[in-house]
């Protein structure tokens, strides 16, 4: 493994939480740190990185203390999940330009992946998801990405990075994104044609009305995926009020139940929350309600422990229906309760009750279609 310690300032729990000290139970007594004499990334769960690059929003400020906020505010949490080990590894430096902040971001992140834990990226502005996602290159051929976000970043002649990095995801030469997810846009802040260019790739958006509507709809497409990135945009001004201009989106809740069901995912191997900025903070609520969602991860990681092996059936309960002249195998855990069903190439997709029901009815469940028309 490369030797990253170049790339990062180490955290100093003396100076996120000002001197306070944890009291036992905490999460920040039992965070491993560079400064602990045991330090062993492949004995961990969750690997937390920093990230303090913020040019890639547009603004004049270089880079901001973010994730340290971020940390003050999880670390005082009480540690319910102690089968899940967390390292902290620090702060990715900022480079003298922005391209230099990706490549090192890119190159902390690959050596990350390669030690096949869960990666959670804290602070920075949106478009740190397009380091965030380059750097699977060096590990996969294919990925299904995630974004959680009122707008959708794909203004072409916008020369700000956080309005635009999905057209280089997208259209990017040795393109590995196998598929797109976009959860929680809002209708007026998206241009029709944005969606028209979405679904002629075969990707899915989900809007904001939808998504709260039938949230538990949701955890099939975290399932799936392999990288998580979230905009705190997505959630509402009341309860993050850096979004001045957002008085609608996800509550707190919603966005806690969004990232447990991520946490859930055995596929997914990193996780980006992104756009926080202390400057427009109001006494550190935003940052008190990313801990919190981050808390809500590492109960998913907990929980995704309770499932069996899709191959160990005798954990299963198995359902056989037939629609449109398909006949397909539904399985439905009896540990979680959550379903998966078979694909005609013999392959099993994440799915919901729902999906079952609808086959049970002789109509094909929107899920199963989408994939055929990837396939």
């Amino acid at each position: 493994m490369l030797d990253l310690h170049d790339f990062l300032t180490p955290i100093s729990f003396a100076a996120i939480n000002e001197d306070e000290g944890y009291v036992d139970g905490q999460l920040g007594k039992h965070i491993i740190t560079q400064d602990d004499e045991v330090f062993d990334l492949t004995k961990v769960d969750i690997i937390v990185v920093g990230v303090t690059e913020n040019r890639g929003n547009g603004t004049m400020e270089k880079q901001n203390n973010a994730a340290d906020i971020i940390r003050k505010q999880l670390y005082r949490l009480y540690y319910w999940h102690t089968d899940i080990t967390i390292a902290d590894i620090g702060n990715i430096k900022t480079g003298a330009t922005l391209t230099d902040s990706y490549a090192a971001i890119k190159t902390v992140l690959e050596e990350l992946y390669a030690l096949q834990k869960t990666v959670l990226i804290i602070g920075g502005s949106h478009d740190i998801t397009l380091p965030q996602y380059e750097a699977y290159r060096k590990k996969t051929t294919g990925i299904e990405a995630s974004c959680i976000d009122a707008t959708i970043n794909l203004r072409g002649e916008s020369e700000v990075p956080a309005e635009n990095f999905l057209m280089q995801m997208f259209t990017g030469e040795d393109n590995i994104l196998k598929h797109y997810n976009h959860i929680g846009f809002q209708s007026y802040f998206v241009h029709p044609r944005m969606l028209q260019t979405i679904d002629k790739l075969r990707f899915d958006c989900y809007r904001l009305g939808h998504v709260q509507f039938e949230i538990d709809e949701m955890e099939p497409v975290m399932r799936q995926t392999d990288m998580l990135s979230f905009d705190v945009s997505a959630i509402k001004y009341s309860d993050a009020p850096v979004n001045k201009n957002c008085p609608n989106g996800f509550t707190g809740v919603e966005a806690c139940m969004l990232t447990r069901f991520a946490g859930m995912s055995e596929k997914l191997s990193s996780f980006g929350i992104y756009g926080y900025s202390p400057s427009l903070d109001t006494d550190e609520i935003t940052a008190k309600q990313i801990a919190q969602i981050i808390w809500y991860f590492i109960d998913g990681k907990h929980r995704q422990r309770l499932e069996a092996p899709l191959h160990q059936r005798q954990f299963f309960n198995e359902f056989r229906t037939a629609f449109a002249e398909v006949d397909t195998l539904f399985l439905q855990s009896k540990r979680t309760n959550r379903w998966w069903m078979e694909m005609p190439d013999g392959s099993f997709i994440a799915c919901s009750n729902k999906d079952y029901i609808v086959a049970g009815n002789n109509e094909i469940p929107e899920r199963w279609l989408r994939v055929q028309e990837r396939s």
